[in-house]
């Protein structure tokens, strides 16, 4: 039989705030943290506009000599993972972790590149690769806590903190393991990522007007923003969460996994991943299309995807889905790539908590193609008890999880 798996810790670090109470509290007033690029000099650059977390300070945080040796992907990391395993009260050491990152380490590979090319071998860091690796943040998180379960990173591009989420879930679900501490985290607001991401047309050029830019389902978007940031939820099988008497904030219920085999970076011109996606995390839920109140979108701010998103979501829940309430947090956040799924679980956690629905800010004219409710520019009061959070990423992946109110 399914275990069951409930949510008891959360910790984030986003251009919205050193934490989820900052995090909710701008999502919900519809406050957008994308502003000019402060990190690096943009004047040679076509977009001078990210998600920039501008008030994190490693010292604050972390040792010179600790410094030294993290990227900066990895010091989200460890700042939003404590922040989920205070607040989860868990003290034992048999925990597993899944990190998903899209890029990883790519201030290091960027840094280490110039000294290379000006001082050859000799001027490269011998911390250069375990700082850079993908998978170096889940070993930090564990050699810091001592967790001993399971650890493996995921890179799954823009499904990658889903997945994390959701192969946990599949861990304690089988009855593999007790706790799993899942997120994503990432640090990839650099000369040559957003270089990358503008080359191929996929970035936002309001530069003039940084908070407007990013606009999901909009008729005039334009590209989504480049962003940065960590989320984190702790894990547990409920009866042993119960037995402790920890505090649940929510459950996950049900997680849905595919890949469209299309296109290394545009969805299916149907949608069918998306779709199949969709109606295997309600089949794993058991639950059916009346029962979901909320949807975090993907919501990307592209064309394709709002599009092709909207048309999934009508497939999957016909005329139901003109009632369901949706939106994009990606208006606000930003794009955190591989750690944007677990930004939006916490949403989404916050969203049952406080019986509201988020904004989608800057939707001033909804694309025809794009017509379904997605809580323009205001937040809204409405009882949530179920939610489900869509992910989807280039290569074709696509990533959905669901999110209960817990109950007994």
């Amino acid at each position: 039989m399914k275990k069951r798996v409930v949510i008891t810790g959360e910790g984030s670090i986003s251009p919205l705030g050193l934490d989820s109470k900052s995090l909710w509290d701008n999502i919900i007033n519809g406050n957008s943290g994308v502003r000019k690029i402060e990190s690096f000099n943009t004047e040679n650059f076509s977009v001078k506009i990210a998600g920039e977390i501008t008030n994190f300070n490693p010292e604050d945080h972390f040792l010179s000599k600790e410094i030294k040796k993290l990227d900066r992907f990895t010091m989200l990391s460890l700042v939003a993972s404590d922040q989920a395993i205070s607040s989860s009260g868990y003290d034992k050491k048999d925990v597993g972790v899944i990190v998903g990152t899209g890029v990883g380490g790519m201030h290091t590979l960027e840094e280490e590149q110039k000294k290379f090319l000006s001082r050859g071998q000799r001027g490269v860091s011998p911390f250069y690769v375990p700082k850079m690796i993908p998978n170096i943040a889940g070993g930090q998180i564990a050699i810091k806590n001592g967790f001993v379960g399971a650890n493996f990173s995921m890179s799954t591009a823009c499904s990658s903190a889903t997945d994390a989420i959701g192969m946990g879930y599949r861990f304690i679900s089988s009855g593999y393991s007790k706790a799993m501490l899942c997120g994503g985290s990432e640090g990839s607001i650099t000369p040559m990522t957003l270089s990358g991401f503008a080359n191929m047309k996929a970035l936002s050029k309001n530069n003039d007007n940084p908070q407007g830019a990013s606009r999901p389902f909009d008729k005039k978007r334009d590209g989504f923003i480049l962003s940065e940031g960590a989320g984190f939820i702790f894990l547990e099988e409920m009866k042993h969460a119960l037995d402790r008497g920890a505090n649940i904030l929510g459950e996950i219920s049900g997680y849905g996994i595919t890949n469209d085999a299309f296109h290394i970076t545009q969805p299916h011109s149907e949608a069918v991943g998306a779709i199949s996606a969709i109606k295997m995390a309600l089949d794993d839920s058991d639950l059916d299309v009346n029962d979901i109140d909320y949807i975090n979108a993907h919501g990307t701010s592209t064309f394709f995807n709002d599009m092709l998103e909207t048309k999934a979501i009508k497939k999957c829940f016909g005329n139901k889905a003109y009632d369901i309430s949706i939106s994009s947090t990606k208006s606000m956040t930003g794009h955190l790539l591989g750690a944007a799924g677990a930004i939006e679980a916490i949403i989404c956690l916050n969203s049952i908590k406080d019986g509201l629905i988020p904004p989608t800010i800057n939707l001033k004219n909804k694309d025809e193609d794009c017509d379904l409710n997605y809580t323009p520019n205001k937040a809204v009061e409405k009882n949530v008890n179920i939610s489900m959070s869509n992910s989807f990423g280039f290569g074709g992946h696509n990533s959905v999880i669901i999110i209960k109110k817990f109950s007994s």
